[in-house]
């Protein structure tokens, strides 16, 4: 349970806490973070619900350059968007865009569901998120697939993000409420193969972010946040005839997702906040040994498409702040999007720092029994978040089982304990008819 304390006086009397006032309810609670946090003043409970808030790139980013260069992470709305849903890429380090596909293909890659070899499945999920500061937040998440024929399939999902138990008391400490701020989005999506190696998919969302109770949020003019987003993926998957090998495969895949109306939690201000719009791009190769024997290895490559935050000064003559490096990012969805490639303060080799790289491996024995592994990484000027995971796998008859854990690369790290858990259900041999008769003809 997390305690947020002083309600009154933070979300009213703001300028007695901040150097400069936030223009948006995500900065207004980062921004109480620093504050406390540089005194060493901050309870844990508030720490946790700063984190809820922006997840992890601002806790991790505490690095100074002796060359002058300072931690700049992107901070979007809605980052729960950018949590593994499910067991089994957790277990590979967030990778996902080119893996064989599942019913969780949605969040990493939707096209792979045309090369689905299963008539319907669905998956179910929960990920305990933040375990070690707090024990009552997690995602929840559900998925489901339809296959029709060898080269359509539709899917749909629901992501669930809560914040736990928080409750808000008065300056004296005196309770006046028990919230949950709770996040949730769904989604749809079509996907087509265009020839026998390459297929497409397109995919609708809607995303509900409800962080202040309705009681709070009067006196502070904030409500619920809201935008509807789409993603456009595509998937490549090449049969391969090595000598010494039974099989194998070469897959790449590209999804950009969540691009959508910014966010806002005002009702009376102007500024909205963009969502996580992401680049995910990568490829792997799976070779089979034998027939019970198969090794999967992939690279996932990440950028958000989100303007970078410039480095701020202050006009001596007007007083007003004015941006001295990088761009303005103040821009509509699509001119942000394509300013993400070259606006960071510090030229490109910021921009390098922008994309976090996941390595990891999967091995099946006889399709029943998986073993998983990944590294992922980030710069530390744009989060600092650098984990071992590990992970396991079980296929019996229409079920299956992942399991994941998350080993920090850092002592004291917030997704440290992580573990996630998947159940999956397939069933049937999807379009085995079509696939038989288009053998023939060739």
């Amino acid at each position: 349970m997390l305690v947020m304390t002083h309600i009154p006086v933070l979300f009213l009397q703001p300028k007695q806490y901040f150097k400069r006032i936030p223009v948006n309810l995500k900065e207004y609670f980062f921004y109480i973070k620093l504050n406390l946090f540089g005194m060493q003043q901050m309870k844990l409970q508030f720490l946790v619900m700063m984190a809820c808030v922006l997840l992890t790139p601002k806790i991790f980013a505490q690095t100074t350059s002796t060359s002058g260069e300072q931690p700049n992470p992107i901070t979007t709305a809605v980052p729960f968007l950018m949590i593994a849903p499910d067991a089994r890429s957790g277990g590979m380090a967030d990778y996902g865009v080119s893996s064989s596909p599942d019913a969780y293909s949605m969040y990493w890659n939707p096209a792979k569901y045309a090369f689905i070899d299963k008539d319907f499945g669905a998956g179910i999920g929960y990920v305990p998120w933040l375990r070690g500061l707090v024990n009552d937040i997690g995602l929840a998440s559900v998925s489901g697939f339809k296959k029709f024929g060898d080269k359509q399939a539709v899917a749909a999902s629901l992501r669930y993000f809560s914040m736990g138990s928080v409750d808000f008391t008065d300056d004296q400490g005196n309770f006046i409420m028990a919230v949950k701020p709770n996040e949730w989005a769904v989604d749809l999506t079509y996907s087509r193969k265009f020839s026998r190696s390459f297929s497409g998919a397109v995919a609708g969302r809607f995303i509900y972010s409800n962080l202040v109770p309705v009681d709070v949020s009067k006196a502070a003019n904030i409500r619920p946040g809201t935008s509807i987003a789409a993603d456009i993926a595509l998937y490549y998957h090449k049969e391969l005839e090595i000598k010494g090998l039974t099989g194998a495969s070469f897959d790449v895949g590209m999804d950009i997702s969540n691009i959508g109306a910014k966010m806002s939690y005002s009702s009376t201000s102007i500024t909205r906040d963009f969502i996580p719009t992401n680049l995910r791009l990568g490829p792997s190769f799976t070779m089979d040994i034998d027939e019970f024997n198969r090794f999967s290895f992939g690279v996932d490559f990440n950028k958000l498409l989100v303007p970078t935050p410039p480095i701020y000064g202050y006009d001596s003559v007007t007083k007003q702040k004015v941006i001295i490096k990088g761009k303005n990012p103040d821009v509509q969805v699509v001119q942000g999007m394509i300013q993400s490639f070259y606006d960071a303060p510090y030229g490109f080799k910021e921009e390098l720092q922008e994309i976090t790289v996941t390595i990891s491996a999967e091995y099946w024995y006889n399709k029943l029994f998986a073993i998983r592994a990944g590294y992922f990484t980030e710069s530390k000027y744009k989060g600092d978040r650098k984990f071992f995971t590990l992970g396991a796998g079980l296929r019996y008859n229409v079920f299956g089982l992942d399991f994941s854990y998350l080993i920090p690369v850092k002592n004291n790290n917030p997704l440290m304990n992580t573990m996630q858990f998947t159940l999956l259900f397939n069933f049937d041999q999807a379009g085995a008819k079509d696939k038989q008769q288009t053998k023939e003809k060739e």
